[in-house]
C-alpha cells in the first residue's frame, strides 16, 4: 500500500546529513522525492566507510526511496529545469548558507511566484537571520552554542561527543519534517505555502527543555555530572568483567530496590537518594566494583528476568540481530540501482494502514534513465535531453 504521504512531491537539494535524513523520512512515509545532486559538488557522506560499489552505506541509506538527477546549477538551463519542476512540486528542501539559493535565482521569493503553494524548507546551522547566519558550522558547534554540550558529560570527561549527531538529526532533520507537515496542514486551509527557517542551533537550544528550563527561567545552569540524568546519580553505565557495559536506569524506588537487591546490596537503596554529589560518586564506585566482578552474559541473564530498567549496552550490529529489532521489523532489504541488495535500518514510524514492501524499497544515484524520465515528463524532447547532457548541464 502507498504511504500516507504518497500525494506529496518533494524536491531535495540538500547534502550531508540533516536535509537527506529529513527527506529520507518523507520518502519512507511515501512522499515522491526527487534528489537533485549538484554536478561537480562531492557529497562527503558518499565517501564514508564502509562502501558498496563506490557509495557508502550511509549514503545509500539516506538516499533510499528517492529518484535522483544531477544538475549544474551554475548554468541557467539547469536553473530553468528546477523552476519547471517547482511548478509541480509541493516541497523543496535546501541546505545552503543563506543567500546561496538567491544567487541561483532559486530563493523562496523567486519560486513562490511560480508556485504560491510551495513549502520551502531551509535548513542551516544558525538560521536565515542573526549575527551568525553566514558562519560555517557543524553539529559539535551547534551543540556548543546552544548550551547543550555544557552539561553533556562529567567533570572528569568534560563535554563529550554523542554517537549520533543530535543537532543535525534531532535538531535539523526532525524539526524540518515537523515543520513541513504543519505547513502542509495549514496549506490545506489557506491554499498557500511558506518559507520554513530551520536553524539547527535554535533546535538544539530547544532540546535542552528539561534542564535548560531552569537556566532560562531561574538562572540556574545545569552542570556537567550535576543532575540525575547526566552522571550525577547512580543512573549510569557500568563496565563488566569482560569489558562490556550495562546501563542502569533504575530511578524509581521499586526499580532501585530491585536493582540493589539483585546485586546483593539491598542496604545501598537509601544511599541512592542523597543529593550530595560526593556521596553519589562513592555509591557509583561501589556499584562499579560489584558489576566488574561478573561478565556481561551473567548480568544480561540476571536482569533479563527482572523489570528494573537494566539492559546491556549493545553494538549496532548486536542490536540489529536482537530479538527486539527482529520483532519490531527494524531491518529492511533495499535494492540499489546496480542491482545489489543491502540490509538497512528500517523506518521507525509504523502505520497500521501501511505494510512496507521490501521489493519496492530502493536507493539510486543520478543516471541517464532517471534523467530521461524526469525531463521527458517536463516536456523535453529526446534531442533536447541529449543536448543538455552533452553540455554537462544534466547527468
Amino acid at each position: 500500500m502507498a504511504g500516507p504521504l504518497s500525494q506529496l512531491k518533494v524536491l531535495d537539494l540538500s547534502t550531508l546529513l540533516p536535509g537527506p535524513y529529513a527527506t529520507m523520512m518523507l520518502a519512507d512515509m511515501g512522499a515522491d522525492v526527487l534528489r537533485i545532486e549538484a554536478l561537480g559538488r562531492h557529497d562527503l557522506v558518499k565517501s564514508f566507510s564502509p562502501t558498496l560499489n563506490g557509495s557508502s552505506h550511509a549514503f545509500l541509506t539516506l538516499n533510499r526511496n528517492k529518484k535522483a538527477i544531477a544538475l549544474d546549477l551554475k548554468q541557467q538551463a539547469a536553473v530553468d529545469i528546477v523552476k519547471k519542476l517547482i511548478a509541480e512540486y509541493d516541497v523543496i528542501v535546501e541546505q545552503f548558507r543563506p543567500g546561496v539559493m538567491a544567487k541561483f535565482g532559486l530563493d523562496y521569493d523567486s519560486l513562490k511566484s511560480i508556485n504560491p503553494k510551495l513549502i520551502y524548507c531551509s535548513i542551516t546551522g544558525y538560521g536565515q537571520t542573526g549575527c551568525f547566519k553566514d558562519r560555517a558550522g557543524h553539529d559539535i558547534n551547534y551543540l556548543s552554542l546552544s548550551g547543550l554540550a555544557s552539561f553533556s558529560g562529567t567533570k572528569v570527561t568534560g563535554p563529550v561527543l554523542s554517537g549520533t549527531q543530535i543537532a543535525d538529526i534531532a535538531g535539523g532533520s526532525h524539526h524540518a519534517v515537523m515543520g513541513i507537515m504543519a505547513a502542509v496542514i495549514e496549506r490545506s486551509t489557506t491554499g498557500l505555502g511558506q518559507h520554513l527557517d530551520i536553524s539547527m542551533t535554535d533546535a538544539a537550544f530547544a532540546l535542552t527543555a528539561m534542564f535548560g528550563a531552569g537556566a532560562v527561567g531561574a538562572d540556574v545552569d545545569p552542570e556537567l555530572g550535576g543532575n540525575v540524568l547526566n552522571g550525577g546519580h547512580f543512573y549510569d553505565y557500568y563496565q563488566t568483567s569482560d569489558g562490556s557495559y550495562i546501563s542502569v536506569g533504575s530511578l524509581e524506588p521499586k526499580f532501585a530496590q530491585s536493582f540493589f537487591e539483585s546485586i546483593g546490596q539491598p542496604d545501598w537503596l537509601n544511599r541512592c537518594y542523597s543529593n550530595n554529589l560526593t556521596k553519589q560518586a562513592a555509591l557509583k564506585e561501589d556499584v562499579q566494583k560489584v558489576i566488574s566482578t561478573k561478565s556481561i552474559k551473567h548480568w544480561q541473564t540476571l536482569f533479563g528476568q527482572l523489570d528494573c530498567c537494566v539492559e546491556p549496552v549493545l553494538t549496532v550490529s548486536q542490536a540489529a540481530r536482537s530479538q527486539l529489532m527482529q520483532d519490531r521489523n527494524m531491518l529492511v532489504k533495499v535494492t540499489t540501482n546496480n542491482g545489489d541488495v543491502v540490509d538497512q535500518i528500517a523506518p521507525a514510524i509504523k502505520f497500521n494502514s501501511v505494510t512496507p514492501d521490501p521489493l519496492n524499497m530502493y536507493t539510486t544515484e543520478p543516471n541517464h534513465e532517471n534523467t530521461k524520465s524526469v525531463l521527458t515528463a517536463l516536456g523535453f524532447t529526446a534531442e533536447e535531453i541529449g543536448l543538455l547532457t552533452t553540455n554537462k548541464i544534466v547527468k
